[in-house]
């Protein structure tokens, strides 16, 4: 088995004065990772992260980093192998953009060549023009300079990346669009990242590990999932908050639970007045379509057609394939905000090989959670869903 990259044993900080930071902390964090610290103002979990970088050293007990004590480790040496955002970014007003970037590489005395090629490619990674190294961190925007303090981060690429509430300032909609770049460079450099935050949603909404302290004890620490499904305590239990538990129960469902089994599609080589007609039938704008083995191929909707059926003979002329795909064992959850994300009204569920299972609806989420909460719904509002989900974009069963 791999070893872990951090393993805290039997850690205790105390302060001068005799304020205990945290005591009897045993946790392990395994590579590629991303784990939450969460609690109440005061509950140790900014001390708990800064022990890690020796910002902070333990009174007693072991921190191991890559399975070496970190007391035995030089300070200096020690943050150079480990990322560092913080809340106000932390950027050299007087750098540029890539000297800022390469600081951690310069140190560890990288060539010129090395360091521009990762500056670019980090550059890249996060979507920021090229043209942005030569600025300083005032030339751009908070988010935009939140962005280049993740890649600072990664640049000297450390596999540990430590994040203290770094997004806390922002609004809400540049917050958003920052949780989903960390979390997509996260799984896609395989980084193992220690995230303090004091939002329980954004806690859940990235972590694969939650960490919940209170006045200095772990006091809970699991998947997002398991903590939701099962709090340890009143503590928790109230920290979550009813609503979330609540909410939780139904998001938690997987979408095999709730998917339309069956769906109704088309295959590719049917001409396109032969797909106007079954639009027309089932009163729909889109159609899934598959090949003559039930493998979802992408859709075809009234825009595409309108715009341009008189260059195509047949389906597969106008496929779109832009549409993302659940598998079965998908989390509700995961599925609202991919619908929201891309605004679509329905997701085709499919097993491991592409082949088409079912269809999830927005319909469908939204009477789960809604029974979850608040109990069945009353026969006239079921009546009005029903009716509803009869207009909305679907698949259609060729020939039905």
């Amino acid at each position: 088995m791999e070893e872990p990259i951090l393993a805290f044993k039997d850690v205790k900080k105390v302060y001068h004065g005799g304020t205990v930071g945290v005591e009897d902390v045993n946790l392990t964090i395994n590579k590629g990772e991303f784990v939450c610290m969460i609690g109440t103002s005061g509950s140790g979990k900014t001390t708990l992260m800064r022990m890690v970088n020796r910002m902070h050293d333990a009174t007693s007990g072991e921190i191991l980093f890559n399975g070496k004590n970190i007391k035995k480790i030089d300070p200096v040496a020690l943050r150079r192998q480990i990322g560092y955002v913080i809340q106000n970014i932390g950027l050299m007003p007087h750098m540029t953009i890539y000297d800022n970037i390469t600081l951690v590489p310069r140190l560890l005395k990288w060539s010129d060549e090395k360091k521009r090629a990762q500056a670019k490619k980090l550059c890249q990674e996060v979507e920021l023009p090229e043209e942005f190294l030569t600025r300083y961190p005032s030339q751009l925007s908070g988010g935009q300079q939140q962005r280049v303090g993740v890649i600072r981060a990664l640049a000297a690429n450390q596999d540990l990346i430590l994040m203290d509430e770094p997004f806390g300032a922002l609004d809400p909609i540049t917050r958003e669009s920052l949780q989903d770049l960390v979390s997509d460079l996260q799984k896609r450099l395989n980084k193992t990242i220690i995230f303090v935050t004091h939002d329980i949603d954004e806690a859940l909404r990235l972590a694969t590990q939650v960490v919940i302290l209170d006045n200095g004890h772990i006091v809970q620490h699991g998947a997002p999932e398991e903590i939701l499904q099962h709090p340890a305590n009143d503590f928790v239990r109230n920290f979550l908050g009813e609503e979330r538990l609540s909410q939780a129960r139904a998001e938690l469902s997987t979408v095999d639970q709730i998917m339309l089994t069956d769906p109704v599609t088309i295959t590719m080589e049917r001409s396109i007045p032969e797909a106007i007609k079954l639009m027309r039938q089932r009163r729909v704008d889109t159609l899934l379509v598959v090949d003559g083995h039930g493998f979802f191929k992408g859709y075809v909707d009234i825009d595409t057609i309108t715009s341009h059926y008189k260059r195509a003979t047949s389906v597969s002329d106008l496929l779109s394939t832009d549409m993302p795909t659940l598998q079965k064992d998908t989390l509700v959850r995961k599925t609202v905000r991919k619908m929201l994300n891309r605004d679509f009204k329905y997701l085709p569920v499919v097993d491991d090989k592409q082949k088409l299972l079912g269809i999830v609806t927005r319909t469908t989420m939204v009477d789960v959670v809604y029974d979850t909460i608040w109990g069945e719904g009353t026969a006239d509002e079921t009546a009005a869903d029903q009716e509803g989900e009869t207009t909305a974009p679907a698949a259609v069963h060729e020939g039905k």
